[in-house]
């Protein structure tokens, strides 16, 4: 009888990634992906820790699943990823419809877990310690895209800083020999994969044996095949001149940076332990746009950190007025476990939180419709990704920039590179016509 899997995953591209490898997993197994938990044999929760609210719904959706559990005791749930390696067995005790719980380094092992189930008819609890290897590579990745491709070249980080959780739950930084990555890079190409995002917690720490970031950058760039080159997600810190110099360079890595900010404000630089300022931070968008004057930046910004004031919390509207980002991913504060930050008094209050993440959204807001009205006229390349999910005439895709353009051309294929014209635009995306 033909079994079936759902894997619901929450968080980051490194989740993600992880999923596509579960998924690959387990159709060696012989599992079928399913559309929904309802016709599932084993349903996994790919879980979340950066943020209080990811981990708050994690806990609600288990409590839905209670239900789906009694009605079908030979489901098996499962909880993995970040929230699983911190909680642990919380997720056990005193929740017997939860068969097993593993950390994101423990992905490799989910064959066996399962079989020991099956066999023993027990809840597994399956976490790793902070040095352990984690999970590069498996023999089958089974990918949301197929022009577009996660290679995770990285793990882990020692940054520690004083928000952030990742530390405690990834372990520290262990990066991935250079030819395993190349060859992984060289399969997708022969498969027809056009674009690669490297991934990694502080990707740009990346060295192996005195083979470091931009070596890997330059050797991937040779891969025959590959289009376009992403990484996420870098420190401000580690990105050096030799990184910076191969924007405009390489004609493959695409003309788009995220770079993390957090705030604006020196003193809450400090007691984030971010170790640059706003002065070493704008140095080096200063120095990217040399090196490429239309280069996209996008960012992180937290409010409401603990000792924020309005003061410093202009500073950081300052900053983003002065970068102008092509996108800013925002958030309040909340307080995570282990942290050095949860010994802080956490002294903004839950509506100054609210209101100043609203004027800084609405700042951006404005920001992102100008810089994309600026596009208006002009001619830009686009990687054409999928149809329109309103409209089965019109096609989808992104700029180098990471902008998305929506155009009527639904005949062309994924993973077309075509020129669009672009007409109009407004804050978040932009649309145009094919360039004759």
């Amino acid at each position: 009888m033909e079994k079936k899997y759902y894997i619901e995953t929450y968080g980051c591209q490194m989740n993600v990634h992880d999923s596509e490898k579960m998924s690959g997993l387990l159709s060696g197994l012989g599992y079928t992906a399913s559309e929904n938990e309802f016709d599932a044999d084993l349903v996994l929760i790919n879980t979340c820790s950066v943020r209080e609210k990811a981990a708050q719904k994690v806990f609600t959706r288990l409590g839905q699943l209670k239900t789906l559990k009694k009605g079908k005791p030979d489901l098996i749930l499962g909880v993995c990823g970040c929230l699983a390696q911190q909680e642990g067995d919380r997720f056990l005790t005193g929740r017997p419809y939860v068969d097993l719980v593993f950390g994101p380094k423990n992905t490799g092992e989910l064959p066996q877990l399962l079989q020991t189930i099956h066999k023993e008819r027990r809840q597994l609890l399956a976490l790793s310690g902070p040095r352990q290897e984690p999970t590069f590579e498996v023999e089958t990745v089974l990918r949301e895209s197929s022009i577009k491709a996660y290679i995770t070249i990285m793990e882990g980080c020692d940054k520690f800083c004083t928000f952030c959780v990742v530390p405690f739950l990834r372990g520290r930084e262990i990066s991935r020999e250079p030819r395993s990555i190349l060859e992984e890079a060289r399969k997708l190409a022969d498969h027809g994969f056009v674009e690669i995002c490297l991934l990694g917690q502080n990707v740009n720490s990346y060295r192996h044996e005195g083979f470091d970031f931009a070596d890997l950058l330059s050797s991937l760039h040779e891969i025959p095949g590959i289009q376009r080159i992403r990484y996420t997600s870098p420190h401000p810190s580690d990105i050096n001149e030799k990184v910076m110099n191969l924007y405009g360079s390489l004609d493959k890595l695409c003309n788009h940076l995220h770079l993390p900010l957090q705030a604006g404000s020196n003193s809450v630089l400090a007691r984030m332990k971010r170790d640059y300022t706003r002065e070493t931070y704008l140095e080096k968008v200063d120095y990217l746009r040399k090196r490429s004057s239309t280069i996209a930046l996008s960012t992180d910004i937290i409010v409401g950190f603990p000792g924020e004031t309005n003061e410093d919390f202009e500073c950081t509207m300052q900053m983003i007025r002065e970068v102008q980002y092509a996108s800013v991913f925002s958030f309040k504060y909340s307080q995570r476990p282990h942290t050095a930050a949860l010994k802080m008094e956490d002294d903004v209050c839950e509506e100054e939180k609210s209101e100043r993440l609203m004027r800084l959204q609405n700042l951006q807001r404005e920001i992102q419709l100008k810089l994309n009205a600026s596009l208006v006229g002009t001619v830009q390349e686009v990687l054409v990704e999928h149809g329109s999910k309103k409209d089965e005439r019109v096609a989808s895709g992104r700029t180098s920039c990471n902008r998305v353009v929506n155009f009527d051309a639904p005949a062309l294929p994924a993973g077309t590179l075509i020129q669009v014209r672009i007409e109009n635009a407004g804050p978040n995306s932009l649309s145009g016509v094919l360039s004759t």
